[in-house]
């Protein structure tokens, strides 16, 4: 899709050039329409729509989804609410219940697979890791808005959410990743397998 904006941009501004010394704004209206410039636009602005739509649907399904899992239990290596989960595979089964994309198993590889983002930008559904074991991106979650995520913490607890504001978290986090959800964004971002 970005190339294609490029594209209309470029010929709207080829068009412009070519256009009259338009003194009168109905002339130049007039222009664009004759030259179909107001129609793409509206066809971009449309699309540009639909997709935020779009994922901002998914967005809040995934998260909607996750919330269901609150208080399945922490197992090592786990990847089902049969069997529990570790914080990798809660994540995995997320987005491949919801969002239908399969993410690698490991933490560390969801951090490589998916496009970094500041802190700032999170909104829900984007990843968080943190430094849990003394090495990086060992300990993932879903964020789920207002400062905090959802997460499979360790043996012995459930599925739960917490505040990333908390000391022990915010000593620990690692960074941001939004995992590309459609095909214009999938082409500026790694490949997720």
């Amino acid at each position: 899709m970005s190339r294609w904006l490029c594209t209309l941009l470029l010929a709207c501004a080829t068009s412009v050039q070519a256009a009259p010394q338009a003194t009168n704004p109905d002339e130049m209206d007039r222009f664009l329409t004759d030259k179909g410039l107001l129609t793409r636009l509206e066809d971009v602005s449309q699309k540009v729509a639909n997709q935020a739509h779009t994922v901002a649907d998914r967005a809040s399904n995934l998260v909607v989804n996750a919330m269901g899992f609150l208080g399945v239990p922490y197992k090592r290596g786990g990847n089902s609410a049969e069997t529990g989960f570790d914080c990798s595979g809660f994540v995995r089964a997320m987005y491949e219940q919801t969002v239908g994309l399969m993410l690698p198993r490991r933490a560390d590889q969801q951090a490589a697979a998916t496009q970094v983002i500041d802190k700032k930008e999170l909104q829900p559904g984007d990843l968080v890791f943190f430094n849990t074991m003394r090495r990086s991106f060992s300990h993932v979650g879903i964020y789920v808005g207002d400062n905090k995520f959802i997460h499979a913490p360790r043996s012995g607890a459930q599925v739960r959410v917490e505040d990333m504001g908390a000391a022990y978290w915010v000593r620990r986090f690692n960074g941001a990743r939004r995992v590309p959800t459609s095909t214009a964004a999938a082409e500026d971002a790694p490949q997720v397998k």
